[in-house]
This record gives structure tokens, C-alpha cells and sequence, in this order.
């Protein structure tokens, strides 16, 4: 997959989150990592999902849910304010889910590609390559 220039590359996974700049051009590309913003993860709307039962545990997946909702709302408010233009989001399978929920028509719009996949913590290289293959 061709990235293009400028483009940024959000990691996520249920605790954590990664931002990453495409430096480089389209069929070269150079990732750049960006500072990660600290977030508000007291949103505990989850997708309208309730969990109670003794073999669910609630609160770590409400955790994860306000973590990937709370991502998602600053990827939101950086797309409104005109500072992404095109973004890819490659998060674990249940965080990518939750993210759905949550983004505006702006973000759906500047989305250039989704990765199901946990790469918090990987070598550009690694991204790149799950991006290509």
C-alpha cells in the first residue's frame, strides 16, 4: 500500500497509543514518531455494551473501551481543526471495534486505511511492512 506523504499512523491497543508521520513519500515511506498526547479516559460509554457477569470483567473492558473512545475523540477533534488530512489506524481487533463507535463523518472521511492488528511498540519497519502486506 502506497502512504502518502503527511499522512499519520495511529497505533492503538486497549491501554496504549502511538502516533507516527509519514516523512517519507508515497512509495518510500519514513516513519516519524510524534509525541502521544495524554488523554481523558473517564468516558465509560462504551458502544452501548453493559458487562456483568462474574467471567466478564467489566472494568477492564470499560477501561479499554474509555481508552479507545477517548483516542478516537482527539483524532476527531485533530480532523476537524484541519491537522489530519489522511490517517490510517492500525489497533488490536476489540479496540479497532470500539473505535468504529466513535469516529465523526470528518474522521471516516480521512481514513486512508484500518489494520486489525496490535503493533504498539514495533519498529517502523514492522508497521510498514503490515501495511504492505
Amino acid at each position: 500500500m502506497l502512504i502518502p506523504h503527511g499522512t499519520i499512523i495511529a497505533l492503538v491497543d486497549g491501554k496504549n497509543w502511538e502516533l507516527w508521520r509519514n516523512t517519507g513519500n508515497e512509495a518510500a515511506p519514513e516513519l516519524s514518531a510524534l509525541p502521544t498526547p495524554k488523554l481523558n479516559e473517564h468516558n465509560h460509554s462504551s458502544g452501548g455494551r453493559h458487562y456483568s457477569s462474574a467471567g466478564n470483567p467489566a472494568g477492564h473492558l470499560l477501561d479499554e473501551d474509555a481508552h479507545a473512545a477517548a483516542v478516537t475523540g482527539w483524532l476527531n477533534r485533530e480532523v476537524q481543526a484541519h491537522r489530519i488530512a489522511q490517517l490510517v489506524v492500525i489497533a488490536a481487533p476489540r479496540t479497532l471495534g470500539e473505535m468504529r463507535h466513535h469516529y465523526s463523518k470528518a474522521t471516516q472521511q480521512v481514513i486512508v486505511r484500518e489494520v486489525s492488528k496490535d503493533l504498539i511498540g514495533r519498529q517502523p519497519a514492522d508497521i510498514i511492512a503490515a501495511l504492505r502486506g
